[in-house]
């Protein structure tokens, strides 16, 4: 399930008033586009194949315990349209979890924006920021979805993996060849899949309406020993270490929430929605809006203790590089590292302890 966006910084400085003005995110491959299609519909061929391969090395807690952690390496073979434009990076992702989208899209953006210190004005080593998007009409909004917070809502960010992802044209994002370039001349010859008597597009609405519906109310799941005594003092410790100072527990959403059913609800996702640098070791080096290389949005954590029962794995982080909790809070660093370091200095059952918390989300 992991795919390679693609993306070069401004050069000049006409492309960094567009960035400045919120116009663009970045700038795509002028060939391959937004992001690598390793597949291909019939009669077509995919772009380039993903190769990934994996460096271990050790990580010693305070206790001695050895844990390894995987390095990841990511580069592109048999590329169909030769090589990539120069200053062009490679930002391997995982599809982020559905649930509670539509809750999280009902908080107030100035309930989010309060807990925003860029220049760190507190002093407590941690600077989240917001970032700051156009919406569909064109105005500023602030980015929530995604992992560097680049789409302000569900549908935008729907409209947008209907193109980007399968090449699905919809009345917001009406272009049939997806994430096709001028340069690739099969694929924008190809026959699309509209179909008239539907309207001008492949997902012409209420195809789009509906599965942004659905994404919008996918339902959080019911916390799990949620009393357990190891999981209170998991709870504990979790605070004690830092953990919320990212990891925001709780909102209320707004109480004029476009569905009604979000409204003035009390949640519990365990994120502030906001962009945070975490340090040379996640970094992708992929600049998105305001969001430099270093950062990321992040992560809600509820359902994330469901992750192996739902998905079939226990991978985490953006590239799935962690193979379990304990491995993606290890490779936590910048702003994050301070936390890292306490549950590095926990004992084995208070690390275990920490993890059962987690595992009740």
């Amino acid at each position: 399930s992991t795919f390679f966006r693609l993306a070069r910084p401004a050069q000049t400085d006409a492309e960094e008033a567009e960035i400045a003005a919120l116009n663009t995110l970045n700038f795509p491959d002028p060939v391959y586009g937004g992001q690598i299609q390793d597949r291909a519909v019939p009669g077509l061929k995919g772009e380039a194949t993903m190769e990934v391969s994996y460096t271990e090395f050790p990580f010693t807690l305070a206790d001695g315990t050895s844990v390894s952690l995987r390095k990841p390496m990511y580069s592109l073979s048999n590329l169909a349209y030769g090589p990539l434009a120069s200053g062009v990076t490679l930002s391997p992702r995982i599809a982020n979890p559905m649930i509670g989208l539509g809750l999280l899209q009902s908080i107030h953006p100035a309930d989010i924006l309060a807990l925003s210190d860029p220049v760190d004005a507190n002093h407590d080593g941690i600077s989240g920021k917001a970032n700051l998007v156009r919406d569909a009409k064109g105005e500023v909004a602030l980015g929530r979805f995604g992992w560097k917070a680049q789409n302000s809502s569900i549908r935008e960010q729907t409209a947008e993996a209907f193109a980007g992802d399968i090449g699905i044209s919809s009345p917001d994002v009406p272009t049939a060849t997806g994430d096709c370039t001028v340069a690739q001349t099969d694929c924008l010859g190809a026959v699309s899949g509209v179909q008239d008597r539907l309207g001008s597009t492949e997902a012409p609405d209420p195809v789009l309406e509906l599965v942004t519906f659905y994404s919008e109310n996918l339902a959080v799941p019911a916390r799990r020993a949620f009393d357990k005594p190891d999981v209170l003092k998991g709870k504990q410790l979790f605070y004690q270490s830092g953990c919320t100072s990212c990891h925001t527990p709780n909102f209320v959403t707004r109480r004029d929430a476009a569905i009604k059913e979000h409204a003035f609800q009390l949640i519990w996702p365990y994120t502030d929605m906001l962009l945070h640098d975490m340090g040379e070791g996640l970094a992708d080096g992929q600049p998105v809006g305001l969001a430099d290389g270093n950062e990321w949005r992040t992560p809600p954590l509820w359902g994330i203790g469901l992750t192996q029962t739902v998905s079939g794995h226990t991978y985490f982080l953006h590239d799935g590089r962690a193979r379990n909790l304990i491995e993606a809070i290890l490779w936590h660093g910048g702003e994050g590292q301070g936390a890292r370091d306490k549950f590095a200095a926990l004992a084995k059952g208070e690390r275990d302890a920490l993890i059962k918390f987690l595992e009740s989300l």
